[in-house]
């Protein structure tokens, strides 16, 4: 990937909050219609990240650039370009699905058809009902349809699936799959790793404010990380082997017991097997700068207002379009609001 296939870049990026550094030195791309999921503990620098490059913190030092443009100055017409879905919203729900779309799709200069995006999300047989009366997945397909409504180039994805049921989970993944294929580009942060693996095409992992490992998803962690164990049960007693040729460690172990061994089992290590040994070898090569960034002081969380899908997130109950609490809409810049600075995570 080449710096003019990125839609993305961030070059020495720092956020200091005082004496704390919740971000240090963290460099990456994103490509032009690429999934990249950021993972790492809380507190670990993910949400600082994000929130740089959507416009809504102001970083201390490196370079970001979000399609072409510094965050900072990012103005209307830039921000109409980005779709946001955040893990929680703290909209009253009064409205219908097709209500609260419509109202959405004015703030853009060419939003999608508002019933092509609730055909999109699978909501059809719901547009009249009032989203309050939705079910949680349901109301995580509005918060979707509400973040691509104004066909954005680059998703930001907070926590998509958090208290899905497997069934709600595995629906929204073809749903942000066909997406994928539409061309937008996502920026994903989930703690499900098996739903990065699905959905992504690199995962980037961040421990104590800095980038730890960014690579393909079939790739991240080395060949020596994805060597298979060979486990089985021998008289009693559990055994295991790591191997790069499993089946042929299988053969010869059939020959030499002259059985099927008990309880045979081949483990292939899984992306959350990968980066549990990541954390965990950062955390013994560094113990002392942990705690850090793992632990920063608790930060009183902004105020709740309708941030949906808003080109920004909400500062002093303005989004990015001017939104008051009460509703209605200015053409107020965001980045004449105040900004919020406590430190997250």
């Amino acid at each position: 990937m080449t710096t003019q296939d990125a839609i993305v870049t961030v070059r020495d990026l720092r956020k200091e909050y005082g004496t704390l550094v919740a971000v240090d030195a963290v460099n990456f791309d994103i490509n032009r219609g690429e999934t990249l999921a950021l993972l790492g503990p809380n507190g670990a620098g993910k949400s600082t990240t994000i929130e740089i490059l959507e416009g809504y913190r102001d970083r201390s030092s490196g370079d970001v650039r979000v399609l072409g443009i510094d965050p900072q100055h990012g103005g209307l017409n830039w921000k109409a370009q980005l779709g946001i879905v955040l893990q929680s919203t703290g909209e009253p729900g009064t409205a219908t699905v097709r209500e609260q779309l419509t109202h959405f799709a004015g703030f853009y200069p060419h939003p999608r058809s508002v019933d092509e995006v609730i055909e999109a999300v699978g909501l059809a047989n719901k547009a009249t009902s009032r989203i309050r009366s939705l079910s949680g997945g349901q109301r995580r397909r509005v918060d979707v349809a509400l973040g691509i409504i104004g066909r954005p180039q680059l998703l930001f994805l907070d926590e998509p699936t958090t208290g899905f049921d497997p069934e709600a989970r595995h629906e929204f993944w073809d749903l942000i799959r066909s997406l994928k294929q539409e061309g937008t580009t996502i920026l994903l942060t989930t703690h499900y790793l098996d739903e990065a693996a699905q959905l992504s095409d690199r995962a980037a992992i961040i421990a104590g404010g800095r980038l730890v490992e960014i690579a393909p998803i079939d790739e991240i962690g080395g060949a020596d990380a994805r060597v298979p164990v060979v486990r089985w049960r021998e008289a009693g007693t559990w055994r295991e082997e790591r191997t790069s040729e499993p089946g042929a460690f299988v053969a010869r172990l059939y020959a030499t017991l002259g059985t099927e061994p008990d309880s045979l089992e081949v483990i292939r290590p899984s992306l959350e097997d990968i980066y549990l040994g990541i954390a965990n070898t950062r955390a013994a090569a560094s113990p002392a700068a942990s705690p850090r960034a793992l632990h920063p002081p608790t930060a009183s969380p902004p105020p709740s207002a309708p941030l949906w899908s808003l080109p920004a997130r909400q500062n002093d109950h303005k989004g990015a379009l001017g939104e008051s609490g009460d509703g209605a809409a200015t053409t107020q810049d965001a980045a004449t609001t105040t900004k919020h600075e406590e430190p997250v995570a």
